[in-house]
């Protein structure tokens, strides 16, 4: 049986990465048409196998299984089904279709729990078209502020706006949030977005903690010009001076233990290829399992932006956009997937997510557990990710043999 929902399971991956806002790759972001028809798709996957479906205030797409009991507590499994750009169709999909074919499999065996499950499809997980992660989950447990409803896209539309026309209401968001005491807990799985399991020849891992993260948004102001008729030593080249910056974050992350840094994003203004940048705005993305080091380093590359910026007669604006500590997943939870995947005949270890997940935030909400699959080469965010069938179908089982411990 479990074979055959993993195959189940890889086939309905494949059939959402067909569901793309653009014409070539896989992107699905948040609050979208693409994501209003995987959510379709998804609705009936969930009703098949025996869950009542509905979307909360946040746009979260909730197939409930009943307990079977009354006044039962409820263990949510959830994962997102939105995308960054041009992604892979494992990274979250994958934990939202497990849950689904888990519940199958209880359905096939008339099976009910003393605790409900609600699979979960977490709106906007990966940030891409407000470039705030999480929106879901954090609205499901009541930390939603009501300034990150005023963010607005590339379009101007404001986070309130889009949720509003995807059917979410923003209004109802703290009603219709989680309480902790009416919940046993939560469970993500998930490919792991690195290369230790492979590198171990282990289909599985449950995760110890997720490392602390930090993203910003920098804007370098300079002077625009005529590229064929401003002197170089009177140029205040905006474009340079972020160009600088961005080698100085690789320089720091790269002498600074266990740090990782990045800049995704960079964008010139006017953008013209005869025309010196009046302005560069970049993202920052800083990552490290230490808090403290992560602040250190933080501080580190505001003093060398703002050194940059001084040497080259250019204004800098610094924004924090979001950050979240360093958060340990459940101790019980930990220890009730490393004895249900030695149960099932698999080795197991302990590892760390260096990338965010909604578990991070419902650690801090509930009791959480994270499982991670292997997944090829340890790619991610990128279409070549893969995972293979039997891992898949080894998850399923670890699943069903947590779910009878719980």
């Amino acid at each position: 049986m479990h074979h055959e929902l993993a195959a189940t399971v890889m086939a309905r991956c494949d059939e959402l990465a067909a569901i793309s806002a653009e014409r070539h790759g896989l992107t699905r972001p948040a609050y979208t048409p693409a994501l209003r028809a995987a959510h379709t798709l998804v609705t009936g996957w969930m009703r098949s196998a025996g869950m009542t479906v509905y979307e909360d205030a946040a746009g979260n797409l909730v197939g409930s299984y009943p307990a079977n009991r009354s006044a039962a507590r409820t263990l949510i499994i959830g994962s997102h089904l939105d995308t960054v750009r041009d992604a892979g169709r494992y990274d979250g999909t994958l934990g939202v279709l497990v849950a689904i074919a888990a519940i199958e499999a209880l359905q096939r065996q008339e099976l009910r729990m003393a605790y409900g499950i609600d699979v979960v499809a977490f709106a906007d997980e990966e940030g891409l078209r407000f470039g705030h992660s999480f929106t879901g989950s954090l609205a499901l447990t009541g930390r939603l502020t009501p300034e990150v409803l005023q963010i607005n896209d590339a379009d101007g539309v404001s986070l309130a706006e889009a949720l509003h026309a995807f059917g979410g209401d923003p209004e109802m968001l703290a009603q219709d949030a989680r309480r902790a005491d009416d919940l046993v807990g939560y469970l993500e799985i998930h490919i792991e977005q690195g290369p230790l399991l492979e590198a171990q020849d282990l289909p599985l891992g449950v995760v110890s903690a997720i490392a602390g993260a930090s993203h910003c948004q920098l804007t370098f102001s300079g002077t625009a010009g005529h590229a064929g008729t401003v002197p170089m030593e009177l140029r205040h080249d905006a474009l340079a001076g972020a160009a600088q910056f961005a080698l100085a974050v690789e320089t720091i992350a790269r002498t600074t233990p266990d740090l990782v840094a990045t800049v995704g994003e960079l964008t010139p203004h006017p953008g013209a290829s005869n025309v010196i940048a009046g302005q560069a705005t970049l993202s920052l993305d800083v990552r490290h399992q230490d808090d403290d080091m992560r602040a250190q380093a933080l501080h580190e590359l505001q003093s060398r932006a703002a050194a940059i910026a001084q040497s080259r007669g250019l204004h800098l604006t610094w924004e924090d956009r979001q950050q979240w500590a360093t958060v340990r997943m459940s101790p019980h939870f930990r220890e009730q997937l490393r004895q249900a995947v030695q149960a099932v005949g698999y080795t197991p270890i302990e590892l760390p997510s260096g990338a965010g997940h909604d578990a991070g935030i419902l650690a801090e909400f509930t009791q959480a557990g994270m499982l991670f699959v292997r997944c090829q080469g340890g790619i991610s965010h990128h279409p070549s990710e893969a995972v293979a069938v039997e891992d898949v179908a080894a998850a399923l089982k670890v699943v069903e043999q947590f779910l009878m411990q719980v």
